[in-house]
């Protein structure tokens, strides 16, 4: 599960008003929900891209912090895939980048920026 924070000055909840529906059009039905760190996240059990297996997504709340995006995605091995269900992995790479460009306020490359940075930060020193 990877956890990702909000732009600067900005929440998850402003700028992704509605969660459930927004996991839906980008993803599928909700099948469900899972518990994480004591907050409720969705499941989308079968997403409507092949490329997906399962589908986790939602708000973990930290008291005194802001919200943070909780996001799995279990996807199937790609040698497994028929040529069809490859032509939509560039579709569930792009799904999954507008979700979280969506969500975050973050573009990829400054997404796995702040990834380093919050690992660096854990490293203890030595």
């Amino acid at each position: 599960m990877k956890e990702y924070k909000m732009r600067r000055g900005e929440t998850l909840e402003e700028r992704i008003p509605d969660m459930k529906a927004t996991v839906e059009d980008y993803f599928g039905p909700i099948t469900g929900t899972e518990d994480f760190k004591g907050s409720d996240l969705f499941v989308v059990g079968e997403p409507k891209n092949p490329v997906f297996e399962r589908v986790v997504v939602g708000a973990v709340k930290y008291s005194g912090k802001k919200d943070r995006l909780a996001v799995n995605f279990e996807e199937a091995d790609p040698t497994e895939l028929s040529p069809d269900e490859l032509e939509a992995a560039g579709e569930a790479v792009s799904a999954k980048n507008e979700f979280l460009l969506e969500a975050t306020g973050r573009d990829a490359k400054s997404r796995r920026e702040s990834m380093k940075r919050s690992v660096e930060d854990d490293a203890p020193d030595y």
